[in-house]
């Protein structure tokens, strides 16, 4: 499957039917998910491999892997109704992923590749809320592939180095959010953000 067509049948992927301010839920934009998804790929992080999206949403790196050959994967969130739709999604399509509601300090799995888009931390009460996801990929996972608000990857570094590891690739994009919620005041706004790839197994 080429770059493109993945991205056509990520662009399927449903929306959030009740998106939660607090969990910070924007759907991966579907051209970014699969440039990420692809990008895995080319390191062999991907298929025949076991894949782990945490805080998945609707579920578009868990699709995304699944297509790309994973041999198995697993979304996890703690939002029930999402999880619900991923489910119905997967269902319909025939994809053999599992889904489990769960918080990201309770998933217990080891895999091989961690790709998620962890809440940036915009909210108060989600404030380093991404140190979470990568101290929960560590445990879990040989390598994590992870979005992160640009302006924050000196602290991502710092995190990583204290974990006796590296990032070991970045790339850059605009990450566009619509007007979501009443407190949006544009109808569209980019942000700039880095993916991080990061192995878990290096030690300085």
């Amino acid at each position: 499957m080429k770059q493109k067509e993945l991205e056509m049948l990520l662009q399927k992927v449903p929306k959030f039917n009740s998106p939660k301010p607090e969990l910070e839920q924007y759907l991966t934009p579907a051209p970014i998910a699969a440039d990420i998804l692809y990008t895995a790929v080319k390191f062999g992080d991907i298929q025949g491999k076991i894949v782990a999206d945490l805080g998945c949403g609707t579920g578009i790196f868990s699709y995304g892997a699944y297509l790309c050959g994973a041999s198995q994967v697993v979304g996890f969130d703690v939002d029930c109704e999402c999880i619900d739709q991923a489910r119905d999604f997967a269902c319909k399509n025939n994809y053999n992923i599992n889904y489990v509601i769960n918080e990201i300090r309770r998933v217990n799995i080891v895999c091989d590749t961690v790709i998620m888009n962890p809440p940036f931390g915009a909210q108060k009460s989600n404030i380093k809320a991404d140190r979470e996801f990568i101290l929960k990929g560590f445990e879990i996972a040989g390598v994590i592939y992870s979005i992160h608000l640009t302006k924050t990857i000196p602290f991502i570094e710092k995190l990583v180095s204290a974990l006796e590891s590296e990032i070991d690739f970045t790339k850059e994009y605009k990450f566009p959010i619509k007007h979501t919620f009443d407190f949006h005041e544009k109808k569209s706004v980019n942000y700039d953000v880095t993916l991080v790839r990061i192995n878990t197994s290096v030690k300085h």
